[in-house]
């Protein structure tokens, strides 16, 4: 048998044996993002993340130097895009998150606060695919600006004082159905009406 053709055959044996364990897997536990991977499953994906990003992108520097006005600009930007999965402290404890599979990371730790500059400006810009980590990246000079004035916000969340966090709350997005049910609390105070038409998208609180 030629090297090729063992080569083929070790692949095809993996291939059969990664698809019947995860039939067998689904057929007796089935699907529930509520779920939580196991540390093999972990281990892999951190590696498989690892290895996806290019070595240019994990060398580069944070262009911006960090003032007052860039951390403003990246807790706002977290607060009003991110906090609905990660939570405004980066704990992984939100709306949406106990809901996500795999679970978005405490960003305060080190599996994350290890990351280089690059690396987490990769990850916010490309996404991680099978994830619920979007790429939110859009070519441009401005949202690249936003993007890195980002991760100088998450070098920060481990230390994130009690008024800052309580200053995301007023900008987090709120829904459809609560700024709704504002406005005919305030239609009701007023003494009665019709409330207006409910937005399509969610509000800001501010």
């Amino acid at each position: 048998m030629s090297r090729r053709a063992r080569i083929a055959l070790v692949l095809a044996v993996a291939l059969f044996v990664v698809t019947a364990g995860a039939y067998v897997y689904v057929n007796g536990h089935g699907f529930d993002a509520r779920a939580h991977p196991g540390s093999l499953e972990t281990a892999i994906a951190l590696r498989l993340r690892a290895a996806a990003i290019p070595d240019e992108a994990r060398e580069r520097r944070n262009p911006d130097p960090q003032t007052e006005e860039t951390f403003r600009d990246g807790l706002a930007h977290f607060a009003d895009h991110c906090a609905v999965c990660h939570g405004n402290d980066g704990s992984g404890d939100s709306e949406f998150g106990p809901g996500l599979y795999p679970k978005p990371p405490d960003m305060r730790l080190a599996r994350t606060q290890d990351l280089t500059d690059g690396e987490l400006f990769y990850i916010i810009e490309r996404g991680v695919p099978l994830t619920g980590m979007p790429g939110f990246g859009t070519g441009e000079a401005e949202g690249e600006a936003a993007t890195w004035h980002l991760v100088q916000f998450i070098r920060r969340l481990p230390k994130l004082t009690a008024e800052e966090l309580e200053h995301m709350a007023e900008l987090n997005p709120i829904s459809a159905d609560a700024w709704l049910q504002r406005l005919e609390e305030e239609e009701f105070l007023r003494g009665g009406g019709e409330p207006p038409a409910r937005p399509a998208t969610p509000l800001h609180k501010h």
